[in-house]
């Protein structure tokens, strides 16, 4: 109880680790936004230009491939410093939470790409061609019928995601981004804080309970198989 009430009473976990908590929740969630706005159209050509999709090129197929692969490649810590110029050019900063966005974005776009494109193969053919004999267009055909199939899949694709943005929001905090990564490398490991270490990860682990459930509720709700 004594580690409890040391814990209640430090000023770090009382005065920053709200502040931390909401910088970790918006970096998160905008570039959570940005990532699926980015990535499903992209994951979508993906399919679209394959051998079998809807319109088929297979030097475009090979680009966009490459493009993804690369992407997923990099690890995160290095992309975030690779493109530091870039990330000045577009938030003005490379410090603090705002700033993160733009790497955690990068990261995260290739990586729900691919879990689109998954997604999207999933669906049965026979609703395709279905679509197309009475005379649906290509637009309609991925709007109404591959995305619209394929849509608990990809919820659940953003719950991957999300998720995995609040874990590379801790290592971006690492580097001056702020939110909880930063609360626990700054005090936590640095100053040697274990209150303020242990306090930090709960917090984290409550966070991505409560999107997984919300992601779980959401595919619930429109999985009507």
């Amino acid at each position: 109880m004594s580690w409890v009430e040391d814990a209640l009473t430090n000023r770090v976990i009382t005065e920053q680790l709200p502040s931390a908590t909401l910088e970790t929740v918006w970096m998160t969630g905008l570039s959570s936004l940005f990532t699926v706005l980015l990535g499903l159209p992209l994951g979508l050509a993906l399919v679209a230009t394959s051998p079998g999709g809807l319109r088929p090129a297979r030097a475009v197929n090979a680009a966009l491939s490459v493009v993804v692969n690369v992407g997923r490649s990099f690890p995160f810590i290095i992309l975030m410093i690779a493109i530091l110029p870039l990330t000045r050019l577009l938030t003005g900063t490379t410090y603090g939470w705002r700033s993160a966005v733009v790497p955690l974005t990068l990261a995260a776009i290739p990586f729900f790409a691919r879990l689109v494109e998954t997604a999207v193969r999933d669906v049965s053919p026979g609703k395709v061609e279905a679509a197309q004999m009475v005379g649906a267009s290509r637009l309609g055909i991925v709007g109404g019928v591959l995305v619209r199939e394929a849509l608990p899949a990809l919820l659940g694709g953003v719950t991957v995601t999300v998720i995995t943005l609040v874990g590379y929001s801790a290592m971006a905090g690492a580097l001056g981004a702020g939110g909880l990564g930063a609360l626990a490398v700054n005090h936590g490991y640095n100053r040697f804080q274990t209150d303020v270490m242990v306090v930090t990860v709960v917090v984290i682990i409550v966070l991505v309970q409560l999107l997984q459930m919300l992601g779980d509720l959401a595919v619930r709700l429109v999985d009507h198989r």
